[in-house]
């Protein structure tokens, strides 16, 4: 599978993410500038974290805007794959790719540390197959991950089964205590209808390589590529 990782001015994921790809996974990468109209004829087309034009406004909200995302979108809306990684969930909201918002954490700091997640859709090639009954440990390093959305579009989101990770505790319990940012139901990460399209706002190419001391993250992207 032919993957193409998004740059945008503020971006400080994206060779995180190429490397995990690369060197974890063994796929191959391109490049791609946010001001490029050329996807370059990947499959799936991966939105990074960072802090994407200094996350003036919202964060997202310019990127939205870049030349790329006039391709990442239409790519999205024809069945191809989309990956958004905490800012790329961001901006995947935003565009908008996906339903709802990310809003400020309750805390109102900014939150960088290892929690659990749990996986949710059953049909959802990011989690399709992953243990269910297991709680992922994957770092999230975000200021604004407070998902949210009307009631009407959760029921949609529920009815759909579009729900991907639910925060938890290290037994997989989804508690008050184990969100940290005051998502909506736990929320980690959602997929569109059509299921092609995933955000999240945990890193797991940050868990995806024996030398940073968790391999967690490693499984999301062995599931996407049995499944894709």
């Amino acid at each position: 599978m032919k993957f193409g990782v998004v740059t945008f001015p503020g971006s400080n994921c994206d060779q995180d993410m190429i490397d995990t790809l690369e060197t974890s996974m063994g796929q191959t990468v391109e490049k791609l500038w946010h001001k490029e109209h050329d996807l370059k004829g990947v499959d799936f087309v991966v939105l990074p974290g960072g802090f994407s034009y200094g996350d003036y406004l919202r964060s997202g909200a310019i990127a939205k805007f870049s030349p790329i995302m006039q391709e990442v979108i239409e790519h999205g809306k024809k069945g191809g794959y989309v990956l958004g990684v905490c800012n790329g969930f961001q901006i995947l909201c935003e565009s908008p790719l996906l339903d709802g918002a990310l809003l400020h954490n309750n805390s109102q700091k900014f939150i960088c540390k290892n929690v659990f997640l749990k996986p949710q859709s059953k049909d959802a090639a990011i989690t399709k197959n992953l243990d269910h009954s297991k709680a992922y440990k994957i770092p999230i390093a975000h200021g604004e991950g407070r998902f949210f959305a009307p009631d009407d579009t959760m029921k949609a989101i529920y009815d759909n089964d579009q729900v991907l990770f639910q925060y938890c505790d290290a037994e997989g319990n989804v508690t008050e205590e184990s969100n940290p940012n005051g998502s909506i139901d736990n929320i980690a990460g959602i997929a569109n209808k059509g299921k092609n399209i995933f955000g999240m706002m945990p890193h797991p190419e940050r868990a995806a390589d024996p030398n940073l001391g968790n391999e967690d993250g490693k499984a999301f992207f062995e599931s996407i590529l049995a499944n894709i």
